[in-house]
């Protein structure tokens, strides 16, 4: 089927990713595939390949493509990985990471945001992502322990839970800070030991939740 917006999407990943310095070939690779459009909301497709955050509903965004990719690179994501996200919103996410892991599964706490990111998978025809309604902030220690976690709203601190899910040599990238502006954050377990690293500023929405932010 002809994709009206094969071209720009191409251009998204050559003009704001690639040339701003994101070079894993299997990130760029992904955003190419991945119809960013069909995640946003009906009406706003024309504006789903600006280098910038879009409104998706229920105060929640879709991020801008560049900070997808950069978190995406962070991750490290290995084909075998097994992969926890915190935060489904509208799905977008969750389908890059889907194109390079073995398994994804994705926390909402919010069902109808949950119902439209399934909807959004299978207008684009992405499977093989589970979607949990639940606090993001407790993880999901049925499917743990976890090669990678990546959480997509801000969070004071990284949540104690999602630390003890993650595998020996996990990776997990969280936006940490205030509500007003956060640093992306790596986090590597190697045994008892989890080794940090602070990168770029960044804004989010707030990670709500027993760990995280606490509800308004």
């Amino acid at each position: 089927m002809n994709d009206p917006f094969e071209a720009r999407r191409k251009e998204m990943v050559n003009d704001q990713i690639r040339r701003r310095g994101v070079s894993d070939e299997r990130v760029l690779r992904a955003m190419e595939e991945v119809p960013r459009h069909l995640f946003v909301p009906q009406g706003m497709e024309e504006e789903a390949y600006q280098d910038r955050p879009l409104p998706i509903g229920s105060g929640q965004t879709i991020s801008q493509p560049y900070i997808v990719a950069v978190m995406t690179a962070l991750l490290r994501v290995a084909p075998t990985d097994t992969v926890l996200e915190i935060g489904c919103g509208s799905g977008y996410q969750a389908a890059i990471l889907s194109r390079m892991a073995t398994s994804v599964i994705s926390i909402e706490r919010i069902e109808e945001v949950a119902e439209q990111a399934e909807e959004n998978f299978r207008r684009a025809g992405i499977t093989g992502i589970r979607i949990i309604i639940g606090d993001g902030t407790e993880g999901y220690p049925e499917g743990a322990p976890y090669d990678a976690i990546l959480v997509t709203a801000a969070a004071p601190h990284i949540p104690e839970p999602l630390l003890d899910q993650l595998a020996e040599g996990g990776r997990l990238v969280a936006p940490v800070g205030d509500t007003d502006i956060q640093y992306l954050t790596r986090v590597t377990r190697r045994g008892s030991e989890y080794i940090r690293e602070s990168f770029e500023p960044v804004r989010f929405v707030p990670l709500l939740g027993r760990y995280g932010w606490p509800e308004r």
